[in-house]
C-alpha cells in the first residue's frame, strides 16, 4: 500500500491545473505566455485573480490530497512524506506534459500543511513578508524553499520532517533556477509590473 500512496501521489501532483484551467476556462494555452509555467504565479499573470486564485487551489490541493491519503491508508510518517515529496516532483515534472511543469510551491504548501500545519503557517507567513518588502514572488519562494528544513525540523521536532524540507526545498529552489538568472540580470518582473493576458 506504501508504494501504492507513493505512486499516487505522484499522478495527482502531476495533474497540470493551470494548463487544463487556462485551455478549458479561458481557452489559451498558458504555456504560449508569460513565463511559459503552468503554475500559480504566471496564471495568474495571464490568466487574472479569478483564474489564478483556482489554478492555487488546485495545486494546493495536490499537495493536501497525497498526504491525507497517505496517512489514511498507511499511517505513519514515512510514506505520507514520501506521497508528498511525490506530489511536489509530479507537479514540477508532470507526465501529462512531457515533464514540463511549474515549480512546486503551492503544491508543496499543501504538502507542509497536512504534514505539519503550523510550519506552513510560518513559512507562508516569511513568504508574503519577503514578497511585501521586495515585490518579488520568486525572491519569497526561493527564500522559504532555503528556511523550509529549519522551520520543518524545529516546529516538527523531527530530522525526518527536516530531510524532507531540505528536499522539498531543494525542488522549488532548483525549479527557481531561471528566475534566479534573471533576478540577476535585473529582468526578473515585480509583482505589478506584467498586465494580465486579455
Amino acid at each position: 500500500m506504501g508504494v501504492l500512496a507513493v505512486i499516487i501521489g505522484y499522478l495527482v501532483g502531476a495533474i497540470p491545473c493551470g494548463y487544463l484551467i487556462g485551455r478549458y476556462g479561458r481557452r489559451i494555452d498558458i504555456r504560449l505566455y508569460g513565463s511559459g509555467n503552468i503554475g500559480t504565479t504566471n496564471a495568474f499573470r495571464i490568466l487574472g485573480p479569478q483564474w489564478g486564485m483556482l489554478v492555487f487551489l488546485g495545486d494546493f490541493l495536490k499537495g493536501v490530497i497525497p498526504v491525507l491519503l497517505a496517512k489514511w491508508l498507511v499511517g505513519g510518517n514515512i510514506i505520507p512524506v514520501l506521497a508528498g515529496l511525490a506530489a511536489i516532483a509530479g507537479q514540477n515534472w508532470p507526465i501529462y506534459l512531457g515533464f514540463r511543469g511549474g515549480r512546486g510551491v503551492a503544491t508543496g504548501s499543501g504538502v507542509v500543511l497536512a504534514l505539519v500545519p503550523l510550519a506552513a503557517l510560518v513559512l507562508l507567513v516569511i513568504w508574503g513578508l519577503t514578497i511585501l518588502i521586495t515585490r518579488y514572488v520568486s525572491v519569497g519562494s526561493m527564500t522559504v524553499a532555503v528556511l523550509a528544513p529549519i522551520v520543518m525540523g524545529w516546529i516538527g521536532h523531527s530530522w525526518g520532517l527536516a530531510l524532507f524540507g531540505l528536499l522539498a526545498g531543494g525542488f522549488v529552489f532548483y525549479r527557481h533556477l531561471p528566475n534566479l538568472q534573471r533576478l540577476r540580470l535585473g529582468v526578473e518582473p515585480r509583482i505589478g509590473d506584467t498586465r494580465r493576458f486579455r
